[in-house]
């Protein structure tokens, strides 16, 4: 008689590592969460050089806003 115990692939219903599934999601999260500041601080930072100020002001208002960010999202 064949067994009924799974053991291949998770498709045909093996066990999943629902551990392993929760690290990825949250580093996933949090890639997209910084990224997003990143992305972000750096577009405000790139106008406000452009537009008001220069390269130095413009590189401490996106370090600025990074540490503000990052501090707000933890």
């Amino acid at each position: 008689m064949a067994e009924h115990t799974p053991s291949g692939p998770a498709e045909l219903g093996a066990k999943m590592d629902y551990a392993e599934h929760d690290r990825t999601y949250a580093g996933f999260l949090a890639l997209a969460k910084y990224g997003s500041l990143f992305c972000g601080a750096l577009l405000l930072a790139m106008a406000f050089g452009f537009f008001a100020g220069g390269f130095f002001s413009a590189l401490i208002l996106f370090v600025l806003i990074l540490a503000v960010g990052a501090f707000i999202l933890r």
